[in-house]
């Protein structure tokens, strides 16, 4: 076997050269914290590292390193940190065999150090793959320099119920915008040599009944297989995705971490995926306390292994029981051979393994001018306009402008889960907790996995102190207003929290002499600390919290011209903000950038152009509502009126999918100036010609949307599929014709012989800006 070359064969030859505890070891994995030791004189805020702990931690060798994040320091403290982590790894391990490091990166690299990039969500916004993938290749960047091999992103969930608090770290509800994305994401990613993309989390998680967290999917195996599992269809046809994590839910009674219809005979044996399923940090251990469908360790383990869980993470609480359990008759050691023989091919290709060819060299260091010139794009083009009755954009010194709002002067706000500033607020807040500073609190009987929900009275400012010395050069919605006007008056009106209702009169009192006032409002999206939407933290009622719609109320009451700027990172209930305001503007947690872009789009020096990649609906009562209902169901229904609520006058959303407005005017129509078909089907692809012209007086960008809709089918079909997309830049008065396409596989679905096709028939196809602005038509005949 030379440099580099491997086979199968030879994967399988080492596999047979370990013994039972050491093909046990390379399936599970290991707390970085557990090799903390009291920090170093020249580090002094920086715990050091024990390697030799290894020896008897994992005596038997280590397959993975979980939570390096922990690891304080820069960039080079991290290196050396991990490298010094590895060389135990490879000391204690057979063959000199490395670990698997992994590191989270939907947001940027997951460190201090890391480039942070606006969220998933917001990335979605811009409808542009090409951001994704330039986001998603510098953080690969930064994992390759600090020695990590596994990207734990994309979030490949869909979503249509923003009760749930991880809307942020999707891209939104629709199957195909969400593929695109996730392609793009996973390609970024692994253009790096030696770091892999891991897919999550399959499948239906964002699904969830009631929008609780962990909770029960209620999914038929169609959807599932048509909808929620294109996109990691797409990925692993497309990109090469060789990572999978699984997710918490259960479907039809079996937790997805022990279904083995959906890790080994749908995922491999259908979508064809020849890589790693790496466990969801605690989900063997939810089989025995949370799902309650194991007694024992051993048993949980025998359970996820044989369904095709090939790795535990973050520990070995449950897979260190396989010895026993083979030795006991109760597993055969095949299928822990197949797992291992998987861990050993991924670490192979990263060049963990000796003489199988030295790690692949870096593509380049991580380059921070990329990253910010990638964010601030993200930013610009994520920033979604709602409505706007003309009062923006605003003139700069011309008017009196107050601004209010607990928003506007908080840094925090703009940042989610699995960010830096989530991730520096986590030890924070244990250590509250540890030292009994948190209110209601035990800390004797504190169970970790419940900070996600422990409210921590007095942390915001020590939360807010972090954001600003994570990121020094990023500005609040106030600061960076007050840069391009420094006449902007500020009264601190509104709370996140409940207290006592804002007075009227000082509402009335802090605006009186104001021409306009910008209302910056939103919620705290996060891991610890008094957020209402992060991971654990779904809400019965996705509003403004706090006194934010009173605010609004006495605001409306002064008369004065408002414009709200909403930052969250889910579609919140805003009808009562679309009603009293003259222009809305979402914020969808666009991180440090989301200052400057905010301010730079209420004055006109950035063009919005950014689209929702969720519907947001009118009332409570109308969740889920997503704009690819059935036949039958839903809101829309081509064929005539169905039942509707009737205490609704108006049965769809507030905001459609794919909404979003500009300082200019576009229009599309079918292009009848070339020669052939304007839409048509050849060779298996739909094919659209349009004409987009800018109808303004200004420059823009805009994304024309292409859906399709299946007239007749054996089975019930959604009234519309987006099946492409591009986003279009036009000068003032300009008109481009745009092709976009699309192959017919888009459309496809399970059969109700179970094989995926489409049934001969007519197709309509759709164009436009929204799922409910699409003014061109066409009929195309498949089959």
């Amino acid at each position: 076997m030379g440099t580099g070359e491997w086979t199968p064969d030879d994967i399988w030859r080492l596999v047979s050269r370990l013994t039972l505890e050491q093909k046990v070891a390379q399936l599970s994995g290991l707390n970085t914290p557990e090799l903390f030791t009291q920090p170093d004189t020249d580090a002094p805020t920086v715990p050091g590292i024990d390697a030799s702990r290894l020896k008897e931690l994992r005596p038997h060798g280590l397959g993975h390193l979980s939570l390096a994040w922990f690891i304080a320091g820069d960039a080079d403290v991290l290196r050396a940190k991990l490298a010094q982590i590895q060389a135990g790894v490879r000391e204690v391990s057979p063959f000199g065999i490395g670990a698997l490091i992994h590191n989270e990166g939907i947001n940027g690299f997951l460190h201090a150090s890391g480039s942070q990039f606006p969220t998933a969500w917001a990335q979605a916004a811009t409808w542009d793959p090409s951001l994704v993938r330039r986001a998603a290749r510098v953080t690969s960047a930064h994992m390759r320099d600090a020695g990590i091999q596994l990207m734990f992103a994309p979030v490949m969930d869909i979503n249509r119920d923003p009760r749930w608090g991880r809307v942020h770290e999707t891209y939104g509800e629709d199957p195909e915008l969400a593929a695109q994305m996730s392609v793009a994401f996973v390609r970024g990613a692994q253009a790096q040599p030696g770091v892999l993309a891991t897919g999550k989390h399959f499948l239906g998680y964002g699904n969830s009944e009631g929008a609780l967290n962990q909770a029960v999917t209620q999914l038929g195996r169609r959807a599932l297989i048509d909808e929620y599992a294109e996109p990691f269809r797409r990925a692993i046809a497309e990109a090469g995705l060789l990572a999978v994590m699984n997710s918490y839910n259960e479907i039809d009674g079996v937790p997805v971490a022990a279904n083995r219809w959906l890790l080994t005979e749908f995922l491999r044996e259908t979508l064809g995926f020849e890589g790693l399923v790496v466990g969801d940090y605690d989900a063997v251990n939810l089989l025995r306390t949370h799902h309650r469908t194991a007694r024992a360790e051993g048993e949980a383990a025998v359970r996820a292994l044989t369904a095709g869980l090939d790795v535990e993470l973050p520990g070995n609480a449950n897979y260190a029981a396989l010895v026993d359990e083979v030795a006991a008759g109760r597993l055969d050691e095949k299928v822990v051979d197949v797992a291992v023989a998987r861990v050993l091919t991924i670490k192979a290709r990263v060049g963990l393994i000796p003489d199988f060819g030295p790690r692949p060299a870096a593509e380049a260091a991580p380059d921070r001018e990329e990253a910010a010139e990638v964010r601030r794009a993200i930013a610009a083009r994520g920033t979604v306009l709602l409505q706007n009755d003309g009062i923006l954009p605003l003139s700069r010194r011309e008017r009196r402008i107050v601004v209010v709002g607990p928003a506007a002067d908080e840094l925090r706000i703009h940042f989610g889960a699995y960010t830096s500033v989530s991730n520096a607020e986590m030890p924070l807040g244990m250590m509250a907790v540890m030292e009994g500073k948190v209110p209601g609190v035990d800390p004797a009987t504190f169970n970790f996995t419940d900070i996600f929900q422990t409210r921590m009275p007095g942390m915001d400012p020590t939360f807010e102190g972090v954001a600003h010395d994570l990121h020094p050069d990023a500005l609040t919605v106030l600061h960076a207003v007050r840069e391009l006007d420094a006449t902007v008056e500020y009264v601190p009106l509104g709370r996140f929290e409940k207290d006592d209702s804002p007075d009227a009169g000082a509402v009335q009192a802090a605006v009186a002499d104001a021409d306009v006032v910008v209302a910056v409002l939103g919620e705290r999206t996060g891991w610890v600390g008094n957020n209402t939407a992060g991971e654990g933290q779904s809400t019965a009622s996705p509003s403004l919290p706090g006194d934010q719609d009173e605010l609004l109320d006495h605001l409306a009451a002064t008369g004065k011209p408002v414009v709200t700027v909403v930052v969250s990172g889910r579609p919140l209930l805003l009808e009562k903000a679309a009603r009293l305001s003259n222009a809305v503007l979402l914020a969808p947690l666009l991180g440090e950038e989301a200052g400057t872009a905010i301010a730079q789009t209420l004055f006109g020096l950035i063009n919005p152009s950014g689209k929702l990649p969720s519907t947001f609906p009118r009332h409570l009562g109308q969740i889920p509502l997503y704009h690819g209902h059935h036949h039958g169901s839903g809101y829309e229904h081509p064929t005539g009126t169905r039942h509707g609520y009737g205490d609704l006058d108006i049965q769809g959303p507030l905001y459609a999918f794919g909404h979003g407005l500009s300082y200019t005017t576009f229009e599309v129509a079918l292009d009848e100036s070339g020669d052939g078909q304007t839409v048509g089907l050849v060779d298996g692809v739909i094919r659209a010609r349009l004409s987009v012209a800018n109808t303004g007086d200004v420059d823009g960008e805009t994304v024309v949307q292409l859906y399709a809709r299946d007239e007749f089918a054996s089975v019930v079909r959604p009234v519309r599929q987006l099946i492409a997309f591009t986003r279009v830049g036009l000068a003032a008065g300009e008109t481009k014709s745009v092709v976009l396409e699309a192959p017919v596989e888009r459309l496809h679905y399970t059969l109700t012989d179970g094989r995926r096709a489409i049934e001969p028939g007519e197709v309509t196809v759709l164009a436009g800006f929204a799922a409910d602005a699409l003014p061109c038509a066409a009929t195309i005949t498949v089959g």
